[in-house]
């Protein structure tokens, strides 16, 4: 069996079915309404549960995500608290919040695309589909790799995209930006344009003002001031 397996896997195929096409397009995720939108059978939420409350994203946050200690951030700066936001994102009423919150501040300016940095991007981009796709909004989604995959087609930023189409990059928490910066610049390079910056969390720390020198605009759902830090 593992013989078999291993040698079917090093064939060459001349067929190759891209599932990211459909996954990241909202039609798509409007079937997985159950996970990510926390909708359940003889439950359904209404539209206006779906709307964006700030003050309980800020309290879903203090309560799961929040934590004070001595940490060392992706950027190498320290820090006195961490913001794991994984665990709101990938909750069932944090992802509505978030998708619901995303969605309202791009609803006058609709892109085609939203997408980010893999992880910590896609929960947030499901996110925001999902919501789409049950507002009947067509919106389609991206994800950026930190390194191009060596198998398939080899892509660094996947999903049903054109070139010369128009991008919102989306992230959890920006510190100094750094993370979508790289993800900015991968989505350039297969021809996108960058819209501007969404992130759930601002903590304040020079990322606003990395992304309006290179002329992007950073909005946040909060900022580390919501939480009585600084």
């Amino acid at each position: 069996q593992q013989g078999y397996h291993s040698e079917v896997m090093q064939k060459k195929c001349k067929h190759f079915l891209n599932f990211s096409a459909i996954t990241w397009y909202t039609p798509g995720f409007t079937l997985n309404l159950n996970l990510v939108a926390g909708i359940t059978m003889g439950n359904q939420q209404t539209y206006d549960e779906q709307t964006y409350d700030q003050q309980a994203l800020v309290e879903l946050i203090r309560e799961q995500a929040l934590q004070i200690g001595d940490f060392t951030l992706a950027s190498g700066k320290k820090s006195k608290y961490y913001l794991d936001c994984r665990k709101v994102t990938l909750d069932s009423r944090g992802a509505q919040l978030i998708g619901a919150g995303m969605l309202q501040l791009i609803e006058s300016q609709m892109p085609p695309l939203v997408g980010g940095m893999a992880i910590g991007a896609d929960p947030i981009t499901a996110s925001i589909l999902t919501l789409a796709g049950m507002r009947d909004i067509p919106l389609r989604g991206v994800i950026v790799r930190k390194e191009a995959k060596e198998h398939g087609t080899g892509k660094q930023v996947e999903g049903p995209y054109q070139e010369g189409e128009e991008i919102v990059i989306v992230e959890d928490v920006v510190t100094t930006g750094g993370s979508s910066l790289r993800a900015i610049e991968q989505c350039e390079a297969v021809g996108l344009k960058v819209h501007r910056v969404l992130a759930i969390i601002d903590r304040m720390e020079g990322g606003r003002e990395a992304f309006a020198d290179r002329g992007y605009e950073l909005t946040t759902l909060v900022t580390i001031k919501d939480f009585g830090l600084s």
